[in-house]
């Protein structure tokens, strides 16, 4: 990997983690702070929306699993913050391809959607690319 791309992967934003496999968490975690980013986790959807309430001012992209347990999944997270603010970046991941047959007009591998089990490299690029994104009106 040359300097340049290693760089351009990097940042300051703050990114909301939700993962309910402890491992897969902290690795992400990890990634990302290496890459200068804040990190601010749940281990499901209804963590994440305490975490929201305390944070939502702060968090610039939300990164979550779309299987999770405890009733509140992934969509359904993205859908409650996004009334909220609904200019909020959103990149979902999962596990399990059948179960998203139905989503994939909402989910874009490399744009929005993530399957695991996903590169490092791809992880940061994709984040990168999704925060740097214009906003349209």
């Amino acid at each position: 990997m040359n300097p340049d791309e290693a760089a351009s992967d990097r940042g300051t934003e703050t990114i909301l983690l939700v993962e309910d496999e402890t491992a897969l968490r902290a690795l992400a975690r990890q990634i990302l702070q290496r890459k200068g980013y804040k990190v601010l986790e749940a281990e499901s959807g209804l963590k994440a929306l305490a975490v929201w309430e305390q944070h939502s001012d702060e968090i610039d992209l939300l990164l979550t699993d779309v299987i999770m347990p405890d009733g509140v999944n992934g969509l359904e997270l993205a859908h409650r913050l996004r009334e909220q603010r609904p200019h909020l970046k959103v990149i979902y991941t999962s596990g399990y391809s059948l179960e998203l047959e139905n989503l994939e007009n909402e989910l874009r591998e490399g744009w929005n959607f993530l399957q695991k089990p996903y590169h490092p490299r791809k992880l940061t690029s994709t984040i990168r690319q999704r925060l740097d994104e214009k906003v349209s009106s």
